[in-house]
């Protein structure tokens, strides 16, 4: 079989159809678009070709038609009866979520957290790169965490959020510090936090704030430990 990728079968009621602007997607949809497309990804590591919304689903525990659905609010990437080309979705995907080019990242808090997220080698590979860490600890600065990164001054923060074009960054830092940071990333120009601080931070709604907090998903499991 061709692992030739191909655009969809087009039709007049396809090209007439209006394509809903961002805010009116649901968030819930947004967040299921990454695990497809780590789910695909998975597949073009393995040389699979073709696939199906019956088989992502089965992969994934989400129904076909509601993975059918998701897809649909972006366009139609397959044909019927064929399925989907594995890279092709793949592809237009990575568009749809901003990730066909690579995101400058930088970390605050270079404590054993922000040390470990500074060294994960899987973000290049998926579309982003940590291109500053900085802490304000003295005994921290200057000190080389990762390959290429030493530790900075955050007094330097924002200069260096300019110099590198960064919108994005992650919080790794106490959470009664949390705050005070996103308000210096935020005047900085970040665009969206990752915040690891159990905490709730207040920013203005044009910046973006996901939370990972280990606590809350240990929470959530052990209501099912009957």
């Amino acid at each position: 079989m061709s692992s030739t990728s191909y655009p969809p079968a087009r039709n007049n009621r396809t090209r007439n159809r209006k394509k809903p602007r961002r805010d009116e997607i649901p968030d819930i949809v947004i967040g299921r678009l990454p695990i497809y497309l780590r789910t695909l990804r998975q597949m073009t590591a393995e040389g699979k070709e073709i696939t199906s919304s019956q088989e992502l689903g089965q992969i994934l525990g989400i129904s076909s038609a509601q993975i059918r659905k998701d897809l649909s609010h972006f366009g139609e990437f397959g044909k019927q009866g064929t399925g989907y080309n594995v890279t092709y979705l793949c592809r237009q995907l990575e568009k749809i979520l901003n990730v066909d080019h690579t995101w400058p990242v930088v970390v605050v808090g270079a404590g054993s957290l922000g040390t470990a997220i500074a060294n994960y080698q899987g973000f290049a590979k998926r579309g982003f790169q940590i291109v500053a860490i900085c802490d304000e600890d003295p005994g921290k600065i200057g000190k080389e965490v990762a390959p290429g990164l030493v530790v900075e001054d955050c007094a330097r923060l924002s200069a260096r959020i300019r110099e590198e074009g960064v919108k994005i960054a992650v919080i790794a830092v106490p959470a009664h510090a949390a705050q005070r940071v996103a308000d210096m990333l935020v005047e900085a120009g970040i665009r969206a936090i990752l915040c690891y601080a159990p905490t709730t931070l207040k920013v203005p709604p044009s910046v973006r704030v996901e939370y990972i907090d280990p606590v809350i998903h240990f929470q959530h499991m052990t209501y099912y430990l009957r």
